[in-house]
């Protein structure tokens, strides 16, 4: 077993509950005599290279503890693509702090990061230990059955766009369709979790676009109008990155972060959801609204799906006690149990497999037109979301 001291560092986008999964890392590491000192990188990778640590073992227990229902990145975060030229430095501030166990919590640049951290130091005969915590609200990391994250932004989208239905459908003569768009570059998972919300074939929504469909507009259009024909109005769930057959996001937004992945966020350019707006106003004259809610759908504690924080703290408790069993190179991983009731338990995946990787929705997860989910999807989701409320409708008896 190594001694010496551990560093945690939070990247990528926020979630509702990476903090559950970095107070899981912090009280196993206080807890083990092999560990010296607990250490944070303040704004991930990019601050450490800067020299911004933390002694976490510092911190007020108490504070620690709530950290498992504090939503965001409590350390910061950066999306820093690493160069040949970081890695020196990065060395050098390992051994300044004496730190041989590394844990990062993040998405798949991320997991790229500290696989390309520990496979550096591994040639440079470092002894270190690196194991990376699954993060992400977009549910894409391969080599796990879903991410930390994923089932509380589910959950938002699910109550929101039940809600919104619920308001579109009463007010359908002065808005005759509603939008909501959800984050999630190339997957669907996000979007098909506003599925969740429809109990009645009149419900929200009638329309789900994903990334892994390519987007027809004429037949998107064709859609809004047997929808508004058969219930009076239209509600459509998109995911930002829904492109054309030829790769153009409907967004047409050009912007990429450091990863070259494009910011469909970004600079207050088009969203998705706006130019689908303006297309079936631009066709049929109609009223209608978008909802474009970004980032709440990372940090929105009031609507935190209670196992997803429990999943997230485990993880965080697992890859130290991985660590200190001498495993290196793997992310910690969600294990779904065949069958019914949902069970779960915990495994791994090779660092260098989920790196910079993407997990698609599955073909069978979609239906034949591409317009919506199926049975099979929704009895995926439904487990990670947890139960929604039922609202009151009026039967509509005539007097």
């Amino acid at each position: 077993m190594l001694h010496g001291n551990a560093i945690i560092g939070q990247s990528g986008g926020p979630t509702s509950v990476i903090n559950a999964s970095l107070c899981g890392i912090i009280q196993q590491c206080l807890a083990q005599k092999a560990v010296g000192k607990t250490l944070g990188m303040r704004f991930g990778i990019e601050g450490f290279m800067r020299g911004d640590v933390i002694d976490l073992g510092r911190e007020s227990p108490s504070v620690i503890e709530s950290l498992r229902i504090t939503p965001s990145s409590a350390l910061g975060s950066c999306r820093h693509k690493l160069k040949d030229a970081d890695f020196p430095r990065i060395l050098e501030m390992l051994k300044k702090y004496d730190i041989h166990y590394c844990f990062l919590i993040g998405g798949n640049d991320t997991m790229d990061t500290i696989h390309r951290v520990e496979q550096y130091c591994r040639g440079q005969g470092y002894e270190l230990i690196g194991v990376g915590v699954p993060k992400t609200v977009d549910n894409d990391l391969c080599g796990t059955d879903h991410t930390p994250g994923f089932g509380s932004a589910a959950r938002y989208v699910a109550l929101s766009v039940k809600q919104a239905g619920v308001l579109a459908r009463d007010m359908k003569y002065v808005d005759q369709y509603v939008i909501f768009q959800t984050v999630g570059r190339s997957a669907g998972w996000l979007p098909a979790a506003g599925a969740l919300a429809k109990t009645a074939e009149d419900d929200a929504p009638h329309i789900i676009l994903l990334p892994e469909r390519a987007f027809d507009r004429d037949r998107f259009l064709a859609d809004v109008k047997r929808c508004y024909e058969r219930y009076g109005w239209c509600s459509i769930v998109c995911g930002e990155g829904v492109c054309y057959a030829d790769g153009t996001p409907i967004s047409a937004s050009t912007i990429t972060d450091k990863f070259a992945n494009v910011e469909f966020g970004a600079m207050g350019g088009t969203s998705a959801a706006m130019m689908l707006h303006r297309m079936i106003h631009a066709a049929y004259g109609w009223r209608g609204e978008f909802q474009v809610c970004e980032s709440l759908q990372m940090c929105a504690a009031d609507r935190t799906s209670p196992g997803d924080v429990e999943e997230a703290y485990a993880c965080g408790r697992r890859a130290v006690e991985l660590a200190l069993g001498g495993t290196s190179g793997v992310m910690v991983s969600i294990v779904r149990q065949a069958g019914a009731p949902y069970r779960w338990s915990l495994g791994t995946a090779l660092l260098a497999e989920v790196a910079l990787g993407a997990k698609p929705m599955p073909d069978e997860y979609i239906n034949a037109e591409g317009n919506f989910v199926t049975a099979a999807c929704i009895e995926y989701l439904e487990p990670l979301v947890g139960p929604l409320p039922e609202y009151g409708r009026l039967a509509g008896v005539p007097a």
